[in-house]
């Protein structure tokens, strides 16, 4: 059986971990969003897929902070990444594409969105119970 001391210190060496990931993680995105913002500028253009790109990016930023504030990660910040990188590959690829995988991405979209909703309802009508509840 561990030991509280051990115990502490192995908790707080995966905390410490799991913050330099987030940093790094963080570093990453805001160097891929100033080259997504240099590209723009060197072809003197901004095309949907750029802001689509861009909105992904900042999804990760958004999801980062969520998780660093609270400690959490609520799943559907992850669902809204997918959706909108599929609808940026469906956007980008769609002339060409084949019929099937074009349903294919369109059917995803459709299971993620749905499981959206789904996870959504579940948080209003099942909620977890306050930790003050069950003490």
């Amino acid at each position: 059986m561990p030991t509280p001391l051990f115990s502490k210190a192995g908790v707080k060496s995966l905390k410490t971990i799991e913050h330099i990931v987030l940093f790094i993680i963080s570093i990453a995105t805001v160097f891929a969003i100033g080259e997504e913002i240099l590209h723009m500028f060197r072809i003197r253009t901004v095309e949907l897929a750029d802001l689509l790109l861009l909105f992904i990016y900042l999804e990760v930023l958004a999801m980062v902070v969520n998780y660093l504030e609270s400690g959490k990660l609520p799943i559907r910040m992850p669902l809204y990444i997918a959706i909108v990188a599929l609808a940026r590959y469906l956007i980008l690829d769609m002339k060409s594409m084949d019929d099937w995988r074009i349903l294919a991405i369109s059917v995803s979209t459709i299971v993620l969105a749905s499981t959206v909703i789904v996870i959504r309802w579940g948080q209003l009508k099942l909620p977890y119970p306050k930790k003050n509840d069950t003490d």
